[in-house]
């Protein structure tokens, strides 16, 4: 971000500068971990625009509390603007790949940003236009920000006051160099306004890399397609509750004749259909237990609240499928007991399951134990 050393207190001015390294550092830590990680370009832009900050920085500082607190070197404005043009790219890659649009609207800027190096082989071309251009150059990636970035990315709230401060910053240092209005207020807003600029920016970039490390553990615990828990997560979690010794109950659906709907209709449809059945089961136990895709057209679903009642989850679960689709489910159910771990009480809910689906499917069945009477009779052993 631009910063004019030659008016403000050096105190001050160095406190900031090396805050704002501070900030910068941690930044450039995390981008370089992230990249190692996920190899994403925008990481490495980012990094390369920390660098050139760092830099000029770690010159302020240097100045600061030097004997010429008010020395500067003439390139540290072309640094400071490549920086800034670098970190809306850097942003904007947080959230999209670079597309042609992406490219030629970047290239375009970087072009204009070197034509002031152009007067050096056309003397026609004049000087002293120089300064008041690189002043002036700033305002329109706050333009491209505005016009294009600020659309196409998440936070948008952070990045307008990211540009918002910036603005000011460019308005408050051009103020102070072209005219005559000056006061001390304004030499201790520019010193602190990039701090806040890079504190915007660090935000920015925490959020997008939380929310990245968000999606890639959702997408290690859950089936892609349906969104439910994978099996192995809905295992894992099976047995905690088990081994906690909670009273839990499991509940199989199995979708009904699901083979010849992929074969007559489609993958296309069936998938669509299982998504559906998917959306209903977790809707119904989402505030009383989880639920999973074990595997093909096999969703499930674990009750943990004692209060719940699995029967009529159960039944609820059957009913809205048969209803609001154009397929229905055989649905078995078990609840834990004494001695029982937690692959016995899948097996048993898939075992009233398949009773469903072998005395007339569309139906819910509770697990019976073979001890028992209703069990001996229903099976004839």
């Amino acid at each position: 971000m631009p910063y004019v050393s030659v008016s403000f207190p050096s105190a001050a001015a160095g406190i900031a500068s090396a805050c704002s390294l501070y900030i910068i550092l941690i930044m450039t830590l995390m981008c370089l971990i992230m990249y190692s990680k996920q190899r994403k370009k925008a990481y490495l832009s980012m990094v390369t625009a920390f660098l050139f900050i760092m830099t000029y920085e770690s010159l302020n500082i240097h100045f600061a509390f030097s004997n010429n607190p008010g020395r500067s070197f003439e390139w540290a404005a072309d640094i400071r603007i490549i920086s800034f043009l670098l970190l809306n790219i850097s942003v904007y890659q947080l959230y999209r790949r670079m597309n042609k649009a992406a490219y030629t609207i970047f290239s375009a800027m970087l072009l204009l940003f070197l034509l002031p190096l152009l007067s050096a082989f056309f003397p026609s071309m004049g000087t002293g236009w120089q300064s008041l251009y690189l002043d002036v150059y700033p305002l329109g990636i706050l333009v491209v920000g505005a016009a294009f970035i600020w659309r196409r990315i998440g936070q948008r709230g952070k990045f307008a006051v990211g540009m918002a401060v910036y603005f000011v910053y460019i308005a408050l240092g051009m103020l102070s160099r072209y005219t005559e209005h000056h006061s001390s207020w304004m030499d201790s807003t520019l010193v602190w306004l990039p701090l806040v600029y890079y504190t915007v920016i660090f935000l920015i970039l925490f959020e997008r890399i939380v929310e990245l490390m968000q999606s890639i553990y959702r997408s290690s615990i859950t089936d892609g397609l349906t969104n439910l828990y994978n099996r192995r997560f809905f295992t894992k979690q099976l047995n905690r509750y088990v081994d906690q010794g909670a009273k839990v109950s499991m509940i199989f659906c199995d979708i009904d004749n699901f083979k010849k709907l992929n074969d007559t209709q489609g993958h296309h449809q069936a998938d669509l259909v299982l998504k559906q059945v998917a959306a209903i089961i977790d809707e119904e136990v989402a505030e009383v237990g989880l639920s999973g895709r074990f595997g093909g057209e096999e969703l499930v679903a674990l009750v943990v609240d004692k209060r719940a009642k699995v029967a009529q989850i159960a039944e609820r679960i059957r009913a809205r499928v048969a209803e609001e689709t154009i397929v229905t489910i055989s649905v078995g159910y078990s609840t834990l007991r004494k001695n029982v771990t937690g692959e016995e009480l899948v097996q048993q809910a898939d075992q009233a399951m398949y009773r469903s689906k072998t005395t007339g499917k569309n139906k819910v069945s509770p697990y019976r134990s073979p001890s028992s009477k209703k069990e001996i009779e229903e099976t004839g052993t």
